[in-house]
């Protein structure tokens, strides 16, 4: 199976190379972003050992089309896709949290209030819900942008604010685009069938001082999506959701006896394995976008994304 797993280009202009848990991003001349969406697989924010076929190319192209249809709502990074893993876009100074937004007591919100918490992140969660039920209405819940290998934390609106981390100025344009884009993405969701649980999304500062939307956008990496129809029926029922995420892959690991934890070993991921997670990840694709999924040429995916991106700059 021909995946990219990582990279070591050197493109023109080149100053900076960034390893990312799933994507590497090289900086042109401080001025441009190359960002190659890889076919690695991240799960408790630990790096799965092999790559995922046409992964890549489906984040990346899920990430686009909803940058497109949310520019007229948010501002975002992206200048152009040149490459089916390839998105080019404008340098900015990334915001250091991740904005989370919850619209359903799910992952590792349902974890938190299993073990009897009712506050996150500073929110207050109603007493008396179960696994998966909707919340009254969506909540905000960020975490810090941790450094690789070691995990987001939990963090407040207000420790935000008093830790300087964001000021308050940017901080409620963040919260206003974070509703907004959950919003768009809700009523996107709807269109396809599908309930958009929960999303993350990420800002930065452009060098002109706007804020815009950068990274991935209702990925099935960074967002939950539940199958709209039985929904209600297997809430009643106490029911597993059918879900669209990565979640399955979590609850494999999860049943595999591995959580992150210090000392715990990545289960072994045979070949059949691989290729059912490589067919779900089409399987999102095509529902959440709504159209087939054309699969790219990964014969030489290394030399194909070199030319694309060296043609871009010299134009």
């Amino acid at each position: 199976m021909n995946t990219i797993t990582a990279t070591q280009f050197n493109f023109p202009g080149q100053k900076s190379v960034y390893h990312g848990k799933v994507r590497e991003v090289y900086n042109i001349n401080d001025e441009l972003l190359v960002m190659i969406a890889t076919d690695r697989l991240s799960a408790f924010d630990v790096i799965m050992p092999k790559g995922i076929p046409y992964k890549g190319q489906i984040l990346n192209q899920i990430a686009t089309k909803f940058m497109q249809l949310t520019e007229d709502i948010v501002p975002n990074w992206l200048v152009a896709t040149l490459d089916p893993n390839v998105a080019v876009g404008h340098l900015c100074d990334p915001f250091k949290v991740e904005m989370v937004i919850r619209g359903y007591l799910s992952g590792h919100a349902a974890r938190e209030y299993a073990a009897g918490k009712r506050i996150l992140c500073g929110v207050e969660m109603p007493e008396g819900m179960k696994e998966n039920d909707k919340f009254p209405q969506p909540i905000i819940t960020p975490t810090t942008k941790a450094a690789v290998g070691t995990h987001d934390e939990d963090i407040s609106r207000e420790a935000i604010l008093s830790q300087g981390i964001v000021s308050e100025e940017d901080y409620l344009v963040l919260e206003k685009y974070t509703r907004d884009l959950f919003q768009r993405g809700t009523e996107i969701a709807a269109s396809r069938g599908l309930i958009l649980v929960d999303t993350k999304y990420e800002f930065g500062k452009t060098k002109e001082g706007k804020i815009v939307l950068i990274d991935e956008i209702h990925t099935p990496d960074s967002s939950r999506y539940f199958y709209a129809d039985g929904y209600q029926e297997r809430q009643d029922r106490g029911e597993a959701q059918k879900q669209l995420s990565k979640e399955f892959v979590r609850q494999w690991l999860i049943a595999n006896g591995f959580q992150g934890k210090e000392g715990q070993q990545i289960p072994e991921m045979t070949e059949d394995y691989i290729e059912t997670v490589s067919e779900r990840y089409i399987e999102l694709y095509e529902n959440i976008i709504g159209e087939k999924f054309e699969k790219a040429d990964v014969s030489n995916i290394h030399e194909r994304i070199e030319k694309n991106v060296i043609a871009f700059l010299n134009k």
